[in-house]
């Protein structure tokens, strides 16, 4: 016997996978030589799976930001800040975001990940009940069990359905906690936060947007979703990561609540973690002054993304319900996902192979990231080797295909 025995099926299921002739999760890339593209098995690979939305990972400038950080202040802080301090970073980096979203408060942590594993498992306790998006992201569903509010799940993207379970507790004590996403990761769609702001509203409920995936994605000013709906004011917390438009690692979350300082000596996920190091902390701070100064990264990545996305919808595939960053297509059964995954990856495009449980509806999905760094001529590459294996593969028709090039 073995203490891993109680993951023998995950492992069958895993070395199912790899007997496919793929291995998605254990990618290996020789070199990656800029935002949208990297070497794989020796040969050029057009990154299409990298959330790197603004393509900063690369900037010069936040390069020597970062250079210039470690050279002044070494490469790591050793600790989490409530036992080792904080540098001047840490708080030039919390400020700027604070005033980036134009909030009295801003903290951040080392990971995305436990940006809401910290939050969820601190804001609401025994005897709250947090109401959390069927499709929550895993860091989501991590932070509720981490705390002790009653969980409580509504159906996807779903006002109405929020609305009966938040009605359900009516007169019972306890605070509720809503909780959605901006863009949810697998399928590009937004929430429908201007509905649930009412339901929350109605139901004197607070609500937390993860803006993960939206932030330097939409809104004037790159905000996120709230902001590109208006209804900021109504978003009680906002949490988000530094590690996708903003090309780095790490996560933050801003809220003007009072007493929101108490979050430092409670949340254990951050007093329990070594805090960011020098050169992430540069970077990420370089990173947001271009979000913020250079909004045409954001109308370059809005032309990318529909481009890929009419061009697999004209192409025949079955792609998401909205035209944002994050565009999957559809598979009708694992095999066939890992078959024309394998496929893509060979012709050269790498893309996230996306399996359930992970994914909603329990659909495979073929999930790409596009960047503001693709070019056009990669964009309509990678559309003609989708049009390629889908062909060969039978998910579309040759006319679809005559059709998508006319």
């Amino acid at each position: 016997m073995s203490l891993l025995d109680k993951h023998e099926a995950y492992r069958q299921a895993y070395q199912t996978i790899r007997d496919a002739g793929a291995d998605p999760f254990n990618v290996h890339f020789e070199a990656v030589l800029s935002p949208s593209e990297g070497v794989l098995n020796g040969k050029p690979t057009i990154l299409l799976g990298a959330n790197n939305y603004l393509g900063l990972t690369f900037d010069p400038s936040c390069i020597e930001a970062s250079s210039a950080a470690v050279h002044a202040h070494g490469t790591g802080t050793t600790g989490s800040r409530i036992a080792n301090g904080s540098f001047d970073g840490h708080l030039e980096l919390e400020a700027a975001i604070a005033r980036f979203y134009g909030r009295k408060h801003a903290m951040t942590f080392t990971t995305g990940y436990q940006a809401n594993l910290g939050l969820l498992s601190t804001l609401v306790g025994r005897g709250d009940h947090l109401f959390l998006d069927a499709d929550s992201h895993a860091s989501l569903y991590d932070g509720a069990r981490l705390g002790h509010a009653e969980v409580i799940r509504f159906r996807h993207n779903d006002p109405d359905d929020l609305r009966k379970r938040l009605e359900r507790l009516k007169g019972a004590p306890g605070k509720r906690l809503v909780v959605t996403e901006g863009i949810y990761s697998m399928l590009g769609d937004g929430a429908p936060l201007k509905e649930f702001v009412d339901v929350k509203r109605e139901m004197d409920a607070y609500l937390l947007v993860d803006e993960a995936h939206s932030l330097g994605v939409l809104g004037e000013k790159g905000r996120g979703l709230a902001e590109a709906l208006d209804v900021e004011a109504d978003v009680d917390v906002i949490v988000g990561t530094f590690s996708k438009s903003l090309g780095a690692v790490g996560g933050y979350c801003v809220s003007d609540m009072e007493g929101f300082e108490v979050l430092r000596v409670v949340c254990r996920p951050y007093m329990f973690t070594a805090s960011l190091p020098p050169s992430v902390v540069a970077s990420t701070l370089q990173a947001l002054h271009l979000v913020e100064t250079q909004p045409e990264l954001r109308a370059r990545l809005t032309s990318n993304a529909q481009r890929l996305y009419e061009g697999l919808k004209n192409l025949g595939f079955q792609v998401g319900p909205q035209c944002n960053p994050i565009v999957a297509v559809a598979v009708a059964d694992q095999p066939l996902a890992i078959k024309v995954w394998r496929a893509l990856l060979d012709a050269g495009v790498y893309l996230n192979l996306a399996l359930p449980p992970a994914t909603p509806d329990s659909r495979p999905l073929l999930r790409s990231s596009i960047s503001a760094a693709h070019t056009d001529a990669q964009v309509d590459q990678v559309l003609a080797i989708f049009a390629e294996v889908g062909q060969t593969f039978g998910m579309i028709s040759g006319s679809a295909r005559q059709r998508a090039r006319g």
